[in-house]
């Protein structure tokens, strides 16, 4: 179970008004959990709500995600290079390791994910959000996804990297249905504030911090 719960955390971390395209800011998110099996549910009410903070300026993007039960997790994007630094502190996955990668979704990544587009569209926080039908196999498990994104704010999220093409735009909403060995679990993601403020160039800094482990490759990734 803690082993799940680290994989949602972590696709959430790795899980943002006018229409012009915002190229820089803030984003605040919330994410929740919920299961119909009471066992599961127990153990998620002690995980609670999981707040998530997206800073973002041209190219480059940095989301912070803090909760007591999973620790904390960082992951910085830089577009142009196709570059990605995580950086996880989690009592449940080794404490302090780093991994870096380029994100680019590779043909392996797209056997695994189906993306369709709808004709619906929804307001949030003032941008127009299109609808995307999204399904993942992954780790023996199947994910099914509602996403509404939108194309003008130019964060990147690091989970919606390995849907291809296909899929364009930052997730405004976003909810997950999972079941694994006889555990369904949903996950519902809801930016619920962007303000339009300066962000330093500290905040996109790539090199690894000092006292944590470099991994090829982080659980969940």
């Amino acid at each position: 179970m803690k082993k799940i719960l680290y994989i949602l955390i972590l696709t959430f971390s790795m899980t943002a008004v006018a229409q012009e395209t915002l190229k820089e800011g803030v984003i605040l998110s919330k994410m929740t959990m919920s299961s119909s099996n009471p066992d599961v549910q127990s153990q998620l009410d002690m995980v609670g709500e999981i707040l998530s903070t997206t800073y973002f300026k041209d190219d480059k993007t940095r989301t912070e995600v803090k909760n007591m039960m999973t620790g904390e997790s960082t992951n910085i994007i830089d577009s142009t290079e196709k570059k990605m630094l995580v950086i996880m502190n989690n009592p449940m996955a080794g404490g302090k390791v780093y991994a870096e990668n380029f994100y680019e979704a590779t043909e392996e990544d797209l056997k695994d994910v189906t993306v369709t587009k709808s004709d619906e569209t929804k307001m949030f926080l003032g941008y127009e959000c299109s609808k995307y039908d999204v399904v993942v196999n992954k780790n023996g498990a199947e994910v099914q996804m509602e996403i509404y994104a939108t194309d003008k704010i130019s964060a990147i999220n690091q989970q919606t990297t390995s849907f291809g093409d296909e899929f364009k735009g930052f997730p405004m909403f976003m909810e997950m249905h999972m079941n694994q060995n006889g555990m369904e679990i949903t996950m519902t993601m809801e930016v619920n504030k962007i303000d339009n403020e300066t962000v330093t160039a500290d905040k996109f800094d790539m090199t690894p911090p000092e006292g944590y482990k470099k991994v090829d490759k982080l659980q969940g990734m």
